[in-house]
């Protein structure tokens, strides 16, 4: 089932043009990731189908109407986003951060209500914050504040999670901590995710979905399987790599070992060296 797509979208800066005539399908109930190179517009087009941005042509459908054109809390209850490195005031506790992701429901002067106090509680407990939801979210450990950041999405209820490279600056164990935490919202609460993300392996161990940008454009899409050739990673990134199956879960693995062409651009510049006078 697919619920959202971009339809011949184009998204610049100023008059610089960033995506062009992008199609692209999210598939339901699964996590995607979006590949590519520094600047090749992953980021710009994740903002862009979470609404943060604005297309230039084109448009972003969810459920076949276009996102731009809802109201801003009507598409709050469909989907959430999580910015890179987002920052919470001084002093904000967990629970309170958590809270901010019922706004979407509330009415009034946005009072919490009975069934918000419930949801907030229950995207603690899921998120594994329930001893940190009365501490300062600025005196948590980097995996501890993504945690809290993610649970304020869940707070939001909805069905798609957009995440913009979560383990950025985050160590090896608390990296995993968190794509463990995607993982688990992902079959237990069947929440469709969508992320940018820095790191190969990790995308191709827990996407079920690939997407490899190059300038804006799209590469290779599919299964880790169809996206993690040696030839989609050579075009995408420019390198040489060796692809092996996991030896615990078969997923492809990348082992970059040269950049593409790199022997014989090495070859020339040292083929141009000047001699030195005096010299023998």
């Amino acid at each position: 089932m697919i619920r959202l797509t971009t339809s011949n979208l184009d998204i610049a800066y100023d008059e610089r043009l960033i995506v062009q005539d992008l199609n692209i399908a999210i598939p339901q109930g699964k996590i995607t990731a979006l590949v590519g190179s520094n600047g090749s517009g992953k980021s710009t087009i994740l903002k862009t189908m979470a609404r943060l941005m604005n297309p230039s042509a084109g448009s972003v459908l969810l459920d076949g109407k276009s996102i731009h054109k809802q109201a801003t809390k009507e598409v709050a209850k469909q989907l959430a986003i999580l910015p890179q490195n987002p920052t919470a005031p001084d002093g904000l506790t967990v629970s309170e951060l958590v809270s901010y992701g019922r706004f979407p429901y509330q009415k009034g002067f946005g009072s919490v209500s009975k069934d918000d106090r419930k949801i907030i509680q229950w995207a603690i407990e899921a998120t594994g914050m329930v001893d940190f939801a009365d501490r300062p979210v600025d005196q948590l450990s980097g995996g501890q504040r993504q945690r809290a950041w993610i649970a304020m999405s869940l707070a939001q209820e909805t069905d798609i999670l957009f995440l913009d490279e979560p383990t950025t600056f985050l160590d090896m164990a608390h990296q995993l901590e968190v794509l463990h935490l995607l993982e688990k919202l992902n079959e237990v609460n069947k929440r469709t995710v969508v992320m940018v993300v820095h790191d190969l392996n990790h995308a191709s161990r827990y996407a079920h979905h690939m997407i490899a940008i190059k300038k804006g454009s799209v590469v290779g899409e599919g299964s880790p399987q169809q996206v993690m050739t040696p030839e989609i990673l050579r075009e995408v990134f420019n390198i040489e790599a060796d692809i092996m199956p996991d030896p615990r879960t078969g997923v492809p693995l990348c082992m970059p070992y040269a950049l593409a062409g790199e022997s014989a651009a090495s070859k020339a510049i040292l083929d141009k060296k000047p001699a030195l006078a005096g010299v023998v």
